[in-house]
């Protein structure tokens, strides 16, 4: 990698910390709105925050193979701590408020994702790779928080469009950069594209063609090997 590059864009603290702070209060009101079995103690609510809030600067900077920024300043435990404390003791106001939810939702994924590329770009990374870090960056803390809590990963199932939101701005991100805008414009545009196709697909409920069941009944008498299931046949 060229490492003149890595002077070229640099995350600024207060941008870093933004997306922590936000990211921390997105993860203690998902844990805050959970009842019965998976109900979550003050001191669960608050790590699942961190871990959202702290995640995707972990996973760019490891995928970077650079010691984690979010372990070089005091300043992003804290923030994350205190946006924690601030989602549990605002849940109930928060929970009210489902545009502004989804709005945070993707303004955060859009931030992690903008960051990610712009520093892989900044490292002299080639634009593919480059985008799949801002991806990872974007959706890792929600997969983090998915596996903690014991849920099944978000990103995987029908109804989330987190990597395709990711994947769209970081991909706007890399092109535009690739003709000469510079990476903090770029990334700006990054969060912006990432966050309206978020907001969209929550809007309009889109998401990615689910699996046929047509095509699984094929797959099972092609290979003989998995048991046909009619959907339809009384139990």
């Amino acid at each position: 990698m060229d490492a003149v590059n890595e002077s070229v864009f640099v995350i600024p603290l207060w941008a870093d910390l933004t997306a922590v702070a936000l990211g921390g209060v997105q993860g203690a009101l998902f844990a805050s709105g959970f009842q019965g079995q998976r109900r979550l103690d003050l001191l669960g609510v608050a790590i699942i925050g961190i871990l959202l809030g702290m995640g995707g600067g972990l996973i760019r900077d490891l995928l970077l193979g650079l010691t984690p920024a979010t372990l070089q300043s005091n300043w992003y435990l804290i923030t994350a701590t205190l946006a924690s404390i601030v989602g549990m003791l605002l849940s109930g106001i928060f929970q009210r408020l489902n545009r502004a939810i989804v709005m945070l939702d993707a303004v955060v994924i859009g931030l992690f994702g903008a960051f990610g590329t712009s520093k892989a770009l900044a490292l002299g990374m080639p634009a593919v790779p480059a985008i799949f870090v801002g991806v990872l960056a974007a959706a890792g803390g929600s997969v983090l928080r998915d596996v903690l809590m014991g849920l099944p990963v978000a990103i995987m199932h029908v109804g989330s469009l987190y990597a395709v939101a990711a994947g769209g701005g970081c991909a706007v991100l890399a092109t535009v950069a690739a003709f000469g805008v510079p990476l903090p414009v770029a990334a700006v545009i990054g969060v912006a594209v990432t966050t309206v196709i978020r907001v969209l697909a929550v809007l309009f409920d889109l998401s990615l063609p689910e699996q046929r069941k047509l095509y699984r009944r094929k797959v099972a008498v092609e290979t003989t090997g998995i048991p046909i299931i009619r959907m339809d046949d009384p139990e």
